[in-house]
């Protein structure tokens, strides 16, 4: 992928309890910020601090699809590593003397990078309460991201509102630098 689109990392140190109801409420945020079909909102509960999210059954399939695949990469990863990158592209038509069609051009790049870990009884509290702080700094970068200047001219023109994205989603599961299905 190039660096001409805006790429937007978020570090997380996770619960192996949590690591699933965490990187779902992370994914249904960030496409929340990011689709602009009509859609029904809806809210996650992590840790006392609300994520938004999508109640659309394609987009809850593929989230839930794409959790479960990070948690099967990690568990038999030793290091317990992974990213999950969404990325939104658009359609153009194919510039080539040879191939004719549309390709997809990123115009902008989610990276999550998560580390789980097992914290002990006695570090769970601020274990959580580090999290829940991470939680909270990146809605806060999500919400900063989407309604900047940079954020908002990195969308490319909507030309087709008939679906919930008219954008294409793709979101890729890497455990160990390799993706995973």
């Amino acid at each position: 992928m190039n660096a001409a689109h805006p790429t937007i990392t978020i570090d997380l140190v996770l619960d192996r309890l949590q690591t699933k109801e965490v990187l779902r409420a992370m994914l249904h945020a960030i496409l929340f910020h990011r689709l602009f079909g009509t859609i029904r909102s809806r809210t996650f509960e992590v840790l006392d601090v609300t994520m938004p999210g999508v109640d659309d059954e394609e987009i809850k399939q593929l989230v839930e699809d794409k959790v479960d695949a990070f948690w099967k990469g990690v568990e038999g990863d030793a290091n317990k590593r992974g990213q999950i990158l969404v990325t939104f592209s658009e359609k153009r038509p194919r510039k080539s003397w040879f191939l004719i069609g549309e390709e997809e051009i990123p115009w902008e790049q989610w990276v999550i990078n998560a580390e789980i870990r097992q914290p002990s009884e006695r570090e769970r509290q601020k274990f959580n309460s580090d999290l829940a702080s991470t939680l909270t700094k990146s809605l806060q970068t999500m919400l900063t991201h989407a309604s900047s200047e940079g954020g908002r001219s990195a969308v490319p023109l909507i030309t087709n509102a008939q679906s919930i994205s008219p954008f294409p989603i793709k979101i890729a599961v890497k455990v160990g630098g390799v993706e995973v299905a």
